[in-house]
């Protein structure tokens, strides 16, 4: 079983900054490729960041140059710096593996105003 805890949301005025958190535990972590998602309001969860094991990463299209993804391996330790947020990412934050595993983290809401 794996144990995900996310942190570090908030509410923030648009073009502000946050930085997230997630710290796995139960799972080997170094190993698997990480990866932040998000769900909207009425919305389906969508990933919007991804590292592999070896640093590589990847981004959607409507966060791509305004988020950074990364990973400290020896914290077991996922990070997401979030910058220029717009109110379009207002949404609870998760991070998992990718693929997912079947246990999520109770998430970290960002709110961004207007």
């Amino acid at each position: 079983q794996v144990q995900l805890v996310e942190s570090g949301g908030g509410l923030v005025q648009a073009g502000g900054s946050l930085r997230l958190s997630c710290e796995a535990s139960g799972r080997t972590f170094s190993a698997n490729s990480m990866g932040w998602y998000r769900q909207a309001p009425g919305k389906q969860r969508e990933l919007v960041a991804r590292i592999s094991f070896a640093g590589i990463t990847n981004y959607a299209d409507s966060v791509l140059g305004r988020f950074t993804i990364s990973r400290d391996n020896a914290k077991n330790t996922v990070y997401l710096q979030m910058n220029s947020l717009k109110p379009e990412d207002t949404a609870v934050y998760y991070c998992n593996r990718v693929p997912s595993y079947p246990d999520w983290g109770q998430g970290t809401q960002v709110t961004v105003s207007s």
